[in-house]
């Protein structure tokens, strides 16, 4: 079983990457604690093909990214040109919008629209992926609707990117998704729970909270998952240092 490639979700570092060389430098400092890979989210304005460039100067790849939904239906083209630009296969959704979740039929009907954008992204050998939050896990009439998504999309045209952290707080157990995303998961977010003693869960870095991450990492292993992006959209420390402790105890944890 090939191992997942640890990544950086730069989400984490948005507040650090607001300005052209913010980003430089950033992309620099996360090279620097052993990095290859990031996922572009959350960041300043920025000329693709400089970013492009810095990148390259980092020896960086583009494991995926997040755009928006409105971005997705109305700039495809734009789309499909980045990723190409960046070497960049996996072109992620970071939630699903509002006005579909109230209903089953709402569901129903973002897993065909998201499907037909994910055929247009096929045919330019780019990949459409998935990322969950909590709200995934309402159920109706007895079926959550994440497994709404993942029975009534094209299998091969919508893909996951599930975040290990969201299924906890959905209520769910996230080998047991991991599982169920066989064969249509190729990036994954790492991003551990822990407790601050007020009955409340915390966003945690990766190995410092209470997930299970042997059983985690060996279901990623499993089902051939290739990149492992670790996320922490809310640090409780310098976000540097949280992926710096992020990376050594999964490189420890055999990654």
């Amino acid at each position: 079983m090939n191992k997942p490639i640890i990544a950086v979700q730069l989400y984490t570092l948005r507040e650090q990457m607001r300005t052209v060389e913010q980003i430089r430098e950033s992309l620099h400092k996360v090279r620097a604690i052993g990095y290859t890979s990031v996922q572009i989210s959350g960041i300043g304005p920025i000329d693709p093909h400089l970013l492009k460039e810095f990148l390259e100067q980092e020896q960086l790849t583009v494991c995926a990214t997040h755009n928006s939904w409105q971005r997705l239906q109305e700039d495809l083209d734009a789309v499909i040109f980045e990723h190409q630009l960046w070497g960049c296969k996996y072109v992620g959704l970071g939630a699903m919008p509002g006005h579909y979740q109230g209903s089953r039929d709402g569901w129903s009907q973002f897993a065909r629209d998201a499907s037909t954008i994910g055929r247009k992204l096929r045919d330019h050998g780019l990949q459409f992926i998935y990322h969950n939050h909590a709200f995934e896990f309402q159920k109706f009439d007895g079926v959550t609707g994440l497994e709404i998504l993942m029975t009534e999309s094209d299998p091969d045209a919508f893909h996951f990117e599930l975040d290990t952290y969201w299924i906890q707080v959905g209520g769910a157990n996230p080998v047991t998704w991991i599982e169920k995303a066989a064969g249509r998961m190729r990036v994954v977010h790492f991003k551990d729970m822990g407790n601050a003693g007020k009955n409340e869960p915390v966003m945690a870095e990766v190995g410092e909270g209470n997930l299970e991450w042997p059983q985690i990492i060996e279901a990623c292993c499993r089902i051939g998952v290739e990149y492992a992006a670790v996320e922490q959209d809310y640090c409780q420390r310098d976000p540097f240092e949280s992926l710096a402790i992020s990376w050594r105890n999964l490189k420890r944890m055999g990654l």
